[in-house]
């Protein structure tokens, strides 16, 4: 709320909130601020408070004018970003006979990451990408830390760098568990990683080259659009559809653009919770081994599904594709523990980029959580994790339902995708000014344009407060 009496004056205070939210990322960069007279009903300011705060942020250079189209927040492109940009251009004006165009992804990705973990208040964040923090809490990762850090121990692990793909036993323990997914990976084919995003990192910069085409399924992950963006790559969005991928869309694109990678979430998608069908897995499969591509499948959401759920990595035994997940979703996002399992040929190729990159992963974290994994602690506490999100999840539903949203998908796994039937840019501003964070469906598109879609997190969107606060904001945009 801005405050007559406060120190400072209206115009100073509503520059400042917008000021803050550009350089936090969270307004990203080609945002459109609201026009005046929507500011100043939101705000309950005159209209010439409004404009005098957005005269501060011009001069401040954090905003542009646009001739009769408003504000917009200015470009801050960083060195990388801009040497991407040729690359990304010359995907833009692309265009093929087939009809579909590459795209690039103009999305800040850095300001879904800041505005994840920025500390807006202390309310359930609907647009997070994980789980709260209490529902993460245990006893048994103390303990696992306590045993593998005596005083011998530590100091071996301090003065050493490790065992370049990981540590051994945490491989070991991992070929078990892929196994139990019918995926065949030898311990030898398993490599550490900081983090599932990591692992995305290695696979994409030792197969691909600036300038190569991949296919990207959307709506998608808006730090993989940008991540490959930012590399040079030449982004063909995927239609993702309730079965899997759009297959006659996956067809012309290796016709006409001969694609080197495609990445893939086959279980839980993020953003719609799908679930790939076998005859999708098939057919995907066959196109790879046609067309010679590989196929990196994202499975960081793999502790929240069953373990028949269909993976292409096991119809495929890891011949023309690479399997990604971690730990960050479902047992500490601190600890960064990832992994990836691949072809025995590629292995060399991919421990090559590691070293390069970070020479080697926390030996001391990944013995812990290799114990973690051999006592069936891991094993349990995602039972409780899964047993505790079914329950949110119906409660969520409920909830959405009651205040007039819809789904365009079935609601499974963390995450909903939510018809609101306005404008989730503009809503998310609105909604930031009463201590939510939302995830605007512009944010799953590899070319940002108005959704009124928006992903929620079912863990976090409980409560009914928060409902009550969506539908009446969003009833005033109608």
């Amino acid at each position: 709320m801005l405050l007559k009496a406060a120190s400072q004056s209206l115009t100073e205070q509503l520059a400042g909130r917008f000021a803050e939210r550009i350089r936090n990322r969270l307004l990203a960069s080609g945002a459109r601020l609201p026009s005046v007279r929507q500011c100043a009903q939101q705000q309950g300011v005159s209209a010439s408070t409004v404009v005098a705060a957005y005269d501060r942020l011009l001069a401040q250079g954090l905003v542009e004018a646009r001739k009769n189209r408003g504000f917009y927040v200015r470009e801050m492109a960083t060195a990388q970003e801009e040497r991407a940009q040729p690359a990304i251009n010359s995907v833009a004006s692309t265009k093929s006979s087939t009809g579909f165009q590459p795209q690039h992804n103009p999305v800040n990705a850095t300001a879904l990451i800041r505005g994840m973990f920025h500390g807006s208040s202390d309310k359930a964040q609907p647009g997070m990408g994980v789980f709260p923090m209490d529902w993460l809490e245990t006893s048994f990762m103390p303990a696992a830390v306590r045993r593998v850090t005596s005083a011998r121990a530590l100091q071996e692990f301090s003065l050493n760098y490790g065992e370049p793909a990981g540590d051994s036993g945490l491989r070991q323990a991992l070929s078990k568990k892929l196994a139990s997914l019918n995926i065949p990976a030898a311990p030898e084919q398993i490599i550490t990683t900081v983090g599932a995003t990591h692992a995305l990192d290695i696979v994409s910069r030792t197969l691909l080259r600036a300038g190569d085409y991949v296919m990207v399924e959307e709506p998608g992950w808006a730090i993989e659009f940008a991540r490959l963006a930012a590399m040079g790559m030449r982004i063909l969005p995927v239609p993702r559809r309730a079965d899997g991928p759009d297959l006659e869309v996956m067809a012309r694109y290796c016709e006409v653009h001969a694609p080197k990678l495609f990445v893939s979430v086959s279980v839980f998608h993020n953003p719609t919770g799908y679930c790939l069908t076998p005859g999708s897995a098939h057919r995907v499969l066959q196109l790879a081994n046609t067309h010679n591509f590989h196929i990196v499948e994202d499975d960081t959401y793999s502790h929240l599904a069953p373990e028949h759920a269909t993976r292409l990595c096991a119809l495929d035994g890891l011949q023309r594709t690479v399997y990604v997940s971690g730990f960050s979703k479902i047992l500490a996002p601190g600890w960064r523990v990832g992994y990836l399992a691949a072809p025995p040929e590629l292995v060399e190729r991919l421990l090559d980029t590691k070293l390069l990159a970070t020479l080697t992963t926390p030996a001391l974290l990944e013995k812990a959580l290799a114990w973690c994994i051999d006592q069936g602690q891991l094993r349990r506490h995602a039972e409780r994790i899964r047993t505790r999100l079914d329950i949110a999840r119906a409660r969520s539903v409920k909830l959405a339902l009651a205040h007039g949203c819809s789904f365009a998908a079935e609601p499974a796994g963390l995450f909903g995708w939510v018809e609101t039937l306005v404008d989730t840019d503009a809503l998310a501003q609105r909604m930031l000014d009463e201590g939510y964070l939302l995830a605007p469906g512009a944010l799953f598109h590899a070319a940002r344009q108005p959704s009124t879609l928006m992903r929620i997190n079912f863990a976090t969107t409980q409560d009914a407060a928060f409902w009550k606060v969506f539908a009446k904001l969003r009833d005033g945009m109608k």
